[in-house]
């Protein structure tokens, strides 16, 4: 959905990556992040998967890590977007909680969790990982509830493609 969004001439920023580059070792979250889990430290680098071990098996400590990375995240996309005041912008985000502020339409592409967790492991995660970072985010009654619009994505790739041509015509025709 976001790189047909970004074919279409949206800039596309990913909440995701953004707080990868927080937790690098220059980044705003870093040195508050290895001096709480100092065992996710690998030489001078956060290791996300061993961080990712630790905190999706203990909701505490996942709320935790959500208070020191969300701020340095919801900063780093304001500035982005701050940057490019001619350009529509999308901003995917994992989770449910408001990383931007302003008016924005909230838009959930839904597919079963079955369907996320295969899609997640074809793409190389550890089957048991991503059954325990699903355990702990929004389950889709929680996604559905925050989304101002909803697009299905268990089907085939051009379908979902055609659905974000609509959208993005609706968008900017609103």
């Amino acid at each position: 959905m976001a790189a047909r969004l970004a074919e279409l001439g949206a800039l596309v920023i990913s909440a995701d990556r953004v707080g990868h580059s927080v937790l690098e070792p220059h980044g705003p979250a870093f040195a508050e992040v290895a001096a709480r889990w100092p065992a996710a430290v690998d030489g001078e680098r956060i290791d996300r998967g061993g961080l990712g071990a630790i905190v999706f098996t203990d909701g505490d400590q996942l709320a935790e890590l959500e208070a020191i990375t969300h701020p340095a995240i919801k900063d780093a996309i304001a500035t982005i977007v701050a940057a490019h005041p001619e350009r529509d912008v999308v901003i995917e985000v994992p989770v449910t909680v408001a990383l931007v502020t302003g008016r924005w339409t909230r838009v959930f592409v839904d597919a079963s969790a079955s369907v996320r967790a295969q899609r997640a492991i074809t793409r190389g995660s550890d089957a048991d990982d991503v059954r325990a970072r699903m355990a702990r985010q929004a389950d889709r009654a929680e996604w559905l509830a925050w989304a101002d619009r909803v697009l299905g994505n268990g089907a085939t790739l051009t379908e979902l493609h055609d659905a974000a041509d609509a959208l993005w015509e609706d968008l900017r025709s609103g």
